[in-house]
């Protein structure tokens, strides 16, 4: 036949990880709720000025493609939505825990 070799497969990433590497915190450290929370504001935060940035850079050069600056926009909205979300839920968690009684 021919002396094409076939392609070897890729193996897929498992989508049943270890909790530690699903966050991408190491699996020694021990890392508080505070300190998770605090990391993905701080993700947020970059995400939005690195937005921003690339708007400004837009509308003063035109040498940045319109679906780079599209593309960072929507992952600076999906991020600021995501953040409303994670403390709606942690607000009605705590208000859930208040109205407990002992």
């Amino acid at each position: 036949m021919s002396g094409i070799a076939p392609i070897a497969g890729v193996a897929a990433p498992s989508l049943v990880e270890a909790p530690s590497q699903a966050t991408g915190i190491p699996a020694g450290s021990a890392g508080s709720f505070a300190s998770l929370l605090a990391q993905g504001l701080h993700s947020v935060q970059a995400k939005v000025e690195h937005a921003d940035a690339l708007v400004k850079a837009f509308a003063l050069d035109d040498n940045i493609p319109v679906h780079q600056v599209t593309y960072a926009l929507e992952e600076a909205k999906l991020a600021v939505e995501f953040a409303v979300q994670v403390r709606s839920r942690v607000l009605d968690g705590y208000r859930e825990l208040m109205n407990m009684q002992l």
